[in-house]
């Protein structure tokens, strides 16, 4: 179950497509999407006031709404997303080659301890997660979808005790497509769950999204009462993983997965799932299931922002 678990959050959390964002066919289709986009500045109050963006001048907000437009119509992603919004450069267009975002999501799985942080064995982790992937890819064969490999820590995780602010990027290179990926992976840790902030770009791109992700992380917060240190032990929850299980994908475990589960996840072989509640759409739309037991626990897989997410 171990292995599953690395498995199957590797493979969620960490795919990312290489290919740029599929740009509208002609130049004026171009410019008439981006003049339908409503691009917001300054400080934003994200929905439900969870969280708020205190952004500077280099960088843009996107509502859910036209963060659904620039997945659907300018990325090629399946309609359905379900995030707080998305934040973009103000130097580049979301249509444009170089073109990227970071999407933005809220789980709310409870409060989730740190107690870990300075335990985690980083380099033991990652190569468990490999081997879970390189067991699990003649499965995607016989299946008839193509093969990963986690290449490695494009960024090693490091938590900021002070902030509660935990990142990390993988390196990820399907077998069919040219050149490797990337998914630089953001968490804030708060009262009652965990602020999501994936940046959605190809490998060429790390330096330029590593550097633009530690801005990204300074002016995203949680509002006052939601914040990690507002946590209330004697009537909050508290989550059912800490920081490694973030990392890894806590949830896979909780849900109760099975071993072939897996290639029907991956049936979308560049599938890209934003958060972790995100894996309960997949089980859903697979299943038709509104529930998955686990661990003797009912998981309501409706619950909390979800999105699936194929960049083209």
């Amino acid at each position: 179950m171990k292995k599953l678990f690395l498995s199957l959050a590797c493979l969620l959390l960490a795919a990312v497509s290489a290919v740029h964002a599929a740009d509208p066919s002609s130049p004026t289709s171009q410019a008439d999407f981006l003049a339908s986009l409503h691009f917001e500045q300054g400080d934003i109050s994200l929905p439900g006031n969870i969280a708020t963006l205190k952004m500077p001048p280099s960088f843009r907000y996107l509502a859910p709404a036209d963060a659904e437009k620039v997945l659907v119509q300018a990325w090629g992603n399946p309609p359905g997303s379900h995030t707080l919004g998305m934040i973009v450069p103000a130097d580049v267009g979301p249509t444009d080659k170089n073109g990227w975002g970071v999407i933005v999501t809220y789980e709310k799985d409870g409060h989730v301890k740190d107690d870990d942080a300075d335990s985690i064995k980083y380099d033991k982790l990652l190569k468990e997660m490999q081997e879970s992937i390189a067991e699990e890819n003649p499965e995607r064969k016989k299946a008839g979808f193509g093969t990963l490999n986690l290449v490695g820590w494009a960024e090693t995780p490091h938590y900021d005790k002070a902030s509660h602010k935990l990142y990390w990027a993988k390196e990820v290179h399907f077998d069919d497509t040219p050149g490797n990926t990337l998914n630089y992976n953001v968490r804030v840790l708060g009262r009652e769950g965990v602020l999501v902030l994936n940046a959605v770009a190809g490998m060429d791109q790390l330096s330029q999204v590593k550097t633009e992700m530690a801005k990204v992380t300074a002016f995203a917060d949680f509002t006052s009462g939601n914040r990690y240190a507002d946590f209330n032990g004697k009537t909050d929850k508290v989550a059912e993983y800490g920081l490694a299980a973030l990392v890894a994908g806590g949830v896979a475990a909780k849900l109760g997965f099975f071993g072939k589960l897996l290639a029907l996840l991956l049936m979308a072989k560049k599938l890209v799932i934003v958060g972790i509640g995100a894996i309960g759409i997949a089980l859903k739309k697979w299943f038709g299931r509104d529930k998955e037991s686990g661990s003797g626990n009912d998981v309501d897989v409706d619950a909390g922002p979800k999105v699936d997410l194929e960049k083209r």
